[in-house]
């Protein structure tokens, strides 16, 4: 592990959370490394459904998984992260993924927005099984600017402890707007 890389130490937090052979989502495929990620996890017992609005991530997503040996064993949806609940049922999801931003090395003219991202939060956690677990990677500054963040932040902050703990982590040392990785841990 490059310790460094906010997606790979997410990864690690997920690796000792989640079940073998669960059902995990992508809620931002991007380029396919979660996507990857979590095809290890879920093996042949599991399913991994992964969104995204940009057919080109799609493309890259297909390509990273047949060279990871991962071929079929995602559901690679061409749909915003907010529709999710037209995909799976509510307390069935074992672990959720989030990039917010846009695709690395694609267009920063698209990329994720505070209300369809709030969307997908809301029906992700319906989503959670009791004891499932979301990851965000939450990227501001430069071309996605800092609505997104203070939105997603202001709503987890606010929702019931009781139901979710979440935890919120931050690089000390690093400059310019660092990702920023958030755990959510659905209690009820």
């Amino acid at each position: 592990m490059e310790p460094s890389q906010v997606t790979d130490w997410c990864h690690e937090i997920i690796r000792i959370r989640a079940p073998q052979g669960g059902l995990y989502v992508d809620a931002t495929m991007g380029n396919g490394k979660d996507t990857a990620f979590l095809c290890g996890l879920a093996g042949d017992e599991g399913q991994v459904l992964a969104f995204d609005i940009q057919a080109c991530a799609i493309e890259a997503t297909r390509k990273r998984l047949e060279q990871a040996g991962h071929a079929g064993r995602a559901r690679l949806i061409l749909d915003g992260h907010e529709n999710m609940d037209r995909y799976v049922e509510k307390g069935s999801v074992d672990v959720i993924c989030f990039n917010f931003g846009y695709l690395p090395g694609g267009d920063h003219s698209i990329a994720t927005a505070p209300k369809t991202s709030l969307a997908a939060l809301s029906k992700g956690l319906a989503a959670l099984k009791c004891g499932g677990m979301m990851s965000l990677c939450i990227y501001s500054g430069g071309d996605t600017g800092f609505e997104e963040k203070n939105c997603l932040l202001e709503y987890i902050r606010n929702l019931p402890p009781r139901e979710v703990t979440v935890i919120e982590s931050r690089y000390s040392n690093r400059g310019n707007h660092p990702p920023l990785p958030v755990f959510l841990f659905k209690r009820k």
